[in-house]
């Protein structure tokens, strides 16, 4: 089985290493990265091009204007070759080398449409600082009209079931993932499968992770995305994820402080 990994780029040439030292490094090897670039300007292109031997033939470039980042994930999905489409961001990157391999495993039970786990934010400048854990354990469905959802940097999903129902809708400017998982699971009831493992580690400060003004859009597009698909809900039961959030956010400090006077 051949999983696809799509990671898209717009100037990344200060993260991209990371991302991809991670993919080399996985202990599973039936995959191809395909990479979306928008056409950057930052030596982004001679970084993919530096790397290119070391994939052996796995990996396959496209840099052209597009219209967003789900435009050009929406463009990787269509070039996949793999069963199993999973996302990884120019700034992210896998946070072992068992990842792919562990996900592979559960997803071939043909069973499974889609499989997920965890994954942590860390501070921009130093990724050894946990900000954040994000664990997808507690998800069930009905809990999307609360606005939670798995951790879709560590979802991976049968290509055949964006065939059927659909890719990102590029009219979401910051929550399309969001739709996108509210069509998969909530709407159509795909079949997923959780995996306890720590995925990918995220640096924070992404478009769907920066500051009030995104906070509000994204608001914005969950209301959207629930009166688009005929779910009930409201800016009151939507509001709840963050209490909730911000009790991760909390445990995490805790334990992070826990752990230094443990060394000290």
């Amino acid at each position: 089985m051949t999983l696809s990994i799509i990671t898209a780029t717009y100037n990344s040439a200060d993260t991209l290493t990371d991302t991809l030292e991670s993919v080399l490094a996985q202990t599973f090897t039936d995959y191809e990265l395909i990479i979306v670039d928008g056409q950057s300007t930052d030596g982004t292109l001679e970084i993919i091009e530096r790397y290119a031997p070391r994939f052996e033939g796995r990996l396959r470039v496209v840099s052209e204007p597009d219209q967003g980042i789900y435009d050009a994930m929406n463009k990787g999905i269509r070039m996949c070759r793999g069963e199993v489409v999973g996302l990884l961001n120019s700034d992210d990157f896998y946070t072992s080398p068992h990842v792919l391999a562990t996900l592979a495993k559960t997803i071939e039970d043909s069973r499974v449409d889609a499989v997920y786990g965890d994954v942590h934010y860390v501070a921009p400048n130093d990724v050894s600082k946990m900000v954040r854990y994000y664990s997808s354990r507690p998800f069930r469905p009905w809990m999307m009209r609360l606005g939670f959802m798995p951790a879709h940097p560590s979802f991976y999903c049968r290509r055949e079931v964006y065939q059927q129902y659909g890719l990102f809708d590029i009219q979401y400017k910051v929550a399309a993932d969001f739709e996108q998982l509210l069509r998969l699971i909530f709407i159509h009831r795909i079949t997923t499968a959780y995996v306890p493992l720590d995925c990918v580690t995220m640096r924070v400060g992404g478009a769907s992770s920066s500051g009030l003004q995104s906070h509000r859009r994204i608001l914005s597009d969950h209301l959207r995305a629930f009166r688009q698909h005929h779910v009930y809900t409201n800016v009151f039961l939507l509001s709840l994820r963050y209490l909730y959030k911000m009790t991760e956010c909390l445990t995490t400090r805790s334990k992070s402080v826990f752990r230094t006077r443990q060394r000290l």
